[in-house]
C-alpha cells in the first residue's frame, strides 16, 4: 500500500515496499487549471510546460550529474528520464525518471528531484500535480506526494532519495521555489543536503 507523504516527511524505501528495491521511477503528473468562458462555457486549458529533473550530489553536497530534459540519462547510465511533456495531456505519469539504485555510483549521497514551469507560469495554473514512486519491479506505487500547493511559485523542490546506514531512504522536501529549470534551484536545495 502507498504512503501519502506529508511536506517533510521521511520513509525508508525498502521498509514501505516490502524488500529490497533495486529500481525506482519518480513520476510526475499534473493538469493545466481549466479557464472558464463566457458565463462559464467554453472554457480551455492552458499548455503547461513543467520538468522534472533530478540532480545527483556527493557526500560533500557538491553536484555530480543531472538528468533533466536537456541531458536523458546519467553520465553513468543508472538514471533515465522518460522526455520531455511539454503540455501536461493525458491520464498518469506526464514525466518519468527511472533510477536504479544498485547502480547509482557509491559517491552519490542523495539524488535531488525538482519540477520547473519551464514557461514561466506560477503552479496557481497547474492542478492534480503530484509525484510519486514506483516500484519498477512490480509497477506498485510506493509513495505520493501532492504537489498542487497552489500559489505564485513556478518551481519546487519535490523530494531526495539518499543513502542512509547502507539503505536508501526517501524525504519528500515540498519546499516552493522560482526558476525555469533546475540550477536556479541549486541555492536552495543546499538547505536539504544534510
Amino acid at each position: 500500500m502507498s504512503v501519502n507523504l506529508q511536506k517533510g516527511q521521511k520513509i525508508s524505501l525498502d521498509k514501505e515496499a516490502g524488500s529490497t528495491l533495486s529500481r525506482v521511477v519518480m513520476g510526475l503528473g499534473w493538469d493545466a487549471v481549466k479557464s472558464k468562458g463566457f458565463f462559464g462555457f467554453g472554457g480551455s486549458k492552458a499548455e503547461i510546460d513543467l520538468d522534472a529533473s533530478c540532480v545527483l550530489f556527493d557526500t560533500n553536497n557538491r553536484p555530480l550529474d543531472v538528468v533533466w530534459f536537456r541531458q536523458l540519462k546519467s553520465r553513468d547510465g543508472s538514471i533515465n528520464h522518460s522526455g520531455d511533456n511539454r503540455t501536461g495531456a493525458g491520464d498518469g505519469d506526464d514525466e518519468q525518471i527511472s533510477v536504479s539504485l544498485s547502480s547509482v555510483p557509491a559517491d552519490v549521497k542523495s539524488i535531488v528531484f525538482t519540477v520547473n514551469s519551464f514557461t514561466g507560469q506560477s503552479f496557481a495554473q497547474v492542478e492534480n500535480a503530484y509525484c510519486r514512486l514506483i516500484n519498477a519491479a512490480d509497477g506498485k506505487e510506493v509513495a505520493r506526494f501532492n504537489l498542487s500547493v497552489q500559489g505564485n511559485h513556478s518551481a519546487q523542490i519535490m523530494a531526495k532519495l539518499y543513502r542512509h546506514n547502507g539503505e536508501w531512504k526517501m524525504h519528500a522536501i515540498g519546499e516552493n521555489g522560482t526558476g525555469r529549470t533546475f540550477d536556479e534551484l541549486l541555492p536552495q536545495i543546499a538547505a536539504h543536503l544534510n
